[in-house]
């Protein structure tokens, strides 16, 4: 009963602070009534994005609970609050590299026109076909990932959206930033599997500790010593899963919040006055670098910049064209908040367009520096001060409100506490043969953390689930256990399935929401 209230009590608070915040900002923003249409779209969006975090939550945490919970070093309901808490922490402390990563995947053109029909339909349908997959699997008990689902959804929506519009699904999704998402998601869980049971042996070697590699034999707790390293193994995955999985639904909802309220949400309106001269040196002084470096003409519109500067992100076709337009979006952009003089001051009429200027900018400026194929892009000092730049204008536009954090990880937590067994059951019984024992939970769960927070300082979404099954199956696999080839079958389904279902799901709920809005 007590859980129960605990429970009600924290969405509650969860969602009541998320609407005063918003409607707070909203208020600050100037921006007067919201139509009801928007308002309902706003709240539905948010709601199922808010939904995807708490699905994520007992579908994913749930591992990080299961050493501990068959190790018998913490009671059930006290593991899964426990694991909850550190999962809040570890959102509120993300950076938000991993959020704006994520984001990156999708169409430049969607990211572009997110507050019109096809950009809801966009938000919608990853959401649905996300959170369908991730109930789907932990209604089997298989602990597929939600990272792995999320960004097939992207790639899902980001195809449909290029063969609706006449041209090559191959062309709708950022292919490099998807081959860097998928490296991420594909070496973690070698990296579990070899680490953990390396670990393991090595644990065997220097700790001669014979209780630490025998299974629980009764319901009685480990020694303090061992139960506290479980406790901590525990507590370190819970804070890095909750600092990487949460920034995805962070992500989305910042998302939501620029396409339905720009006014609010779409600029940085916190950066300090005094700030925006040195953004408008930066600007004016990137423009004037690039000119230098080109001997082709400026594009004689901001239209046409943004258009030549568009289509390179979606194609990472780099044409000498690119540079001038490159150029004069910078100056354009330097000479709107010179004029404006501070980014709160932006009229409501032209949030959008500096918004999208900035982020047209900051993406071209991303591809140039990863794929360095514009030559006269490659010294030191084109280098620093694109880099310089770029800083800027990701200070302007990718941030996330403390309400958003806090939102996330109520969600994130509380979904931590529900619907944990079934996934837990099928990492502490059925993928060896044998009881999981204390050093085999302490090493999977080391590497997990190590790992995740790793992927976390380096920007790139990893699975935990994925992790941290891997690892057992690696501590089992060095200890001579034996693995339960069935699950191991299951498992490797689902991650093989994940993607493609996820793409299937997402493209064809796009295709049908871009029909109803």
């Amino acid at each position: 009963m007590a859980s129960i209230v605990l429970f009600v009590g924290l969405l509650a608070m969860g969602l009541a602070y998320a609407a005063y915040s918003l409607s707070s900002d909203v208020t600050a923003a100037g921006i007067g009534t919201v139509t009801y249409v928007s308002f309902i779209l706003l709240g539905v969006a948010l709601l199922i994005a808010l939904g995807f975090e708490f699905v994520n939550g007992f579908h994913d945490t749930a591992n990080a609970v299961a050493t501990v919970i068959y190790t018998h070093s913490m009671p059930p309901g006290v593991a899964v609050v426990w694991s909850g808490f550190f999962n809040f922490l570890g959102v509120l402390l993300s950076s938000g590299v991993v959020a704006f990563g994520i984001i990156s995947l999708l169409p430049v053109e969607l990211i572009l026109q997110v507050g019109s029909g096809a950009g809801f339909a966009m938000v919608f349908a990853l959401l649905i076909a996300a959170i369908a997959w991730n109930l789907g699997t932990w209604w089997l008990g298989l602990p597929a990932s939600s990272s792995h689902t999320l960004v097939g959804s992207i790639i899902g929506v980001g195809i449909a959206n290029a063969l609706m519009h006449g041209r090559d699904g191959t062309s709708g999704v950022d292919w490099a930033q998807a081959a860097s998402v998928g490296k991420a998601l594909l070496i973690s869980p070698i990296v579990g599997f070899v680490c953990a049971a390396l670990l393991l042996l090595a644990m065997k070697a220097l700790i001669r500790n014979r209780a630490l590699y025998e299974a629980p034999s009764s319901d009685a707790p480990p020694p303090l010593w061992i139960r506290c390293l479980l406790i901590f193994t525990c507590t370190g995955v819970s804070f890095a899963h909750g600092s990487n999985d949460g920034q995805k639904g962070m992500g989305l909802i910042m998302l939501i919040l620029v396409g339905t309220v720009p006014m609010a949400y779409a600029l940085n309106r916190a950066m300090p006055e005094a700030h925006m001269q040195q953004f408008v040196v930066t600007a004016q002084t990137t423009q004037a670098q690039l000119m230098k470096r080109t001997a082709l003409v400026a594009p004689a519109s901001d239209k046409e910049a943004r258009e030549e500067v568009a289509e390179f992100i979606r194609t990472r076709t780099p044409v000498p064209e690119v540079v001038p337009a490159l150029a004069t979006l910078a100056g354009s952009i330097g000479r709107q908040v010179q004029d404006h003089g501070s980014l709160a001051r932006v009229p409501a009429a032209a949030v959008a367009n500096v918004r999208n200027d900035m982020y047209l900018a900051s993406e071209a400026i991303r591809v140039i520096q990863k794929n360095g194929n514009l030559p006269q892009l490659a010294d030191g000092d084109a280098q620093k001060q694109l880099k310089a730049f770029k800083g800027e204008l990701d200070d302007a536009t990718k941030f996330i409100p403390l309400w958003v954090k806090v939102s996330v990880a109520i969600a994130l937590g509380l979904g931590t506490m529900v619907g944990w067994k079934r996934i837990v059951v099928t990492v502490g019984e059925k993928i060896g043969k044998t009881h999981l024992t204390y050093a085999q939970g302490a090493s999977a769960e080391l590497v997990a953390m190590a790992t995740i927070g790793a992927a976390d300082v380096y920007g790139m979404p990893v699975s935990t689930t994925h992790v941290l099954s891997s690892g057992v199956a690696g501590t089992m696999a060095a200890n001579r256990s034996g693995l339960q080839m069935s699950t191991l079958r299951n498992l490797l389904l689902a991650w093989v399935l994940t993607l493609p279902a996820a793409m299937l799901l997402s493209g064809s709920l796009y295709w049908l929401l871009s029909h109803v809005f």
